[in-house]
């Protein structure tokens, strides 16, 4: 996977001032990447595990702590609790990643879903921040893979950080803008995503309302539908066909889809299915970049178990609450004093307050 530098992206189309925003329908879910790593988990931890061994040759490690000074990073979580940067990556690196990704002239690759999954003490339940990949932040001084330094920077776009600097610098800077420790990274790019949709035989959706985007190539009419893997790729990111066109009314699409697929993996029992679940996992890994420390079946399957009372009923996804920048409306900040009041609650692992989830740039 490429890191270098490519241009920054566009975004999405100027607000029209007499156009009334669409605040995202608010569920409770997890989004695309948090979905696919559960998927590989609930393969990799069940008792045929033997079965999975020649699939740790699959997932790339980055080792994320050699790039960043030790004392520049936030505290340790007080407790047991446990904090993951989960990235969808946009890679266009290969040609079934280049069409996938919309094709044309671009390298490299951007951040094109980023959330902190939140998961504290008692593991009964989890918390997904989604980041915006509009926002604006301060990217701090990065080291970049071939041992060189990059400056800081005001007021870059949060998915440029990662085709800019690569994975580490993304978890840099989203310690710097939030104070929240960073216990684990993981990664997965878009012919993943499309490659697990397929295995499982895909994910069926409700529509409310049409959604034609000819952006993403995506022309669904009200009512159901069951996606395979490259029209889900394009349903979880349309964003032209609904809302104001941003990037924060796609998150709501998101939201649906993650809660679609974990229904679609559970009413297929894949841990009473060693082949069909060995050729999820395999899907999954093909395309899974983790931290060193997960870089391993082994490694991920503990994991699982440790979160063995996570009920994904019991997950919620909150979008980090922003606000249109006053300079570029085009783009996001972060909203105080919610985002402070939730990045704190994080960090102390402590109940998150109800008004630190509301997002003034989406009414609610």
């Amino acid at each position: 996977m490429s890191h270098d530098s490519v241009p920054q992206d566009q975004g999405p189309a100027p607000r029209s001032g007499s156009r009334k925003k669409k605040a995202p329908r608010k569920r409770r879910g997890l989004k695309i990447t948090l979905g696919i790593v559960l998927v590989l988990l609930i393969a990799g931890a069940g008792t045929v595990y033997w079965m999975y061994r020649d699939l740790d040759n699959n997932i790339t490690a980055v080792d994320i702590d050699s790039k960043i000074d030790e004392k520049e990073r936030p505290e340790k979580l007080p407790t047991s609790g446990q904090n993951i940067l989960v990235l969808g990556s946009d890679s266009r690196a290969g040609a079934e990643n280049k069409e996938l990704g919309g094709g044309g002239a671009v390298s490299g690759a951007r951040s094109d879903t980023a959330m902190v999954v939140h998961i504290p003490e008692g593991r009964a339940k989890a918390f997904a921040i989604s980041i915006p990949r509009d926002t604006l932040v301060t990217r701090p001084e990065c080291e970049k893979s071939d041992g060189s330094t990059m400056a800081s920077a005001e007021r870059v776009m949060f998915n440029s950080v990662y085709s800019q600097v690569g994975p580490a610098c993304v978890v840099k800077t989203v310690e710097k803008m939030s104070g929240v420790r960073i216990d684990h990274y993981l990664e997965i790019n878009f012919a993943g995503f499309k490659g697990l949709v397929d295995a499982i035989g895909g994910v069926t959706v409700e529509v409310d309302e049409p959604i034609k985007d000819s952006s993403s190539g995506l022309n669904l009419s009200a009512g159901t539908h069951k996606l395979d893997g490259k029209e889900s790729l394009a349903f979880v990111r349309t964003r032209h066909g609904i809302g104001d066109g941003s990037d924060l009314g796609r998150i709501g699409l998101q939201q649906q889809f993650m809660f679609a697929l974990l229904k679609e993996v559970k009413k297929q029992d894949l841990l009473g299915s060693p082949t069909k679940s060995y050729k999820i996992a395999s899907a999954a890994t093909e395309s899974l970049t983790t931290d060193s420390s997960l870089a391993s079946l082994t490694s991920l399957a503990e994991f699982a178990r440790s979160m063995n009372g996570v009920d994904p009923a019991n997950m919620e996804t909150i979008m980090l609450p922003v606000e249109y920048d006053k300079a570029d409306p085009n783009r996001v900040v972060a909203a105080h004093p919610q985002s402070d009041d939730l990045w704190k609650a994080i960090r102390t692992d402590a109940t998150i307050p109800e008004s630190a989830k509301k997002s003034p740039a989406t009414g609610g």
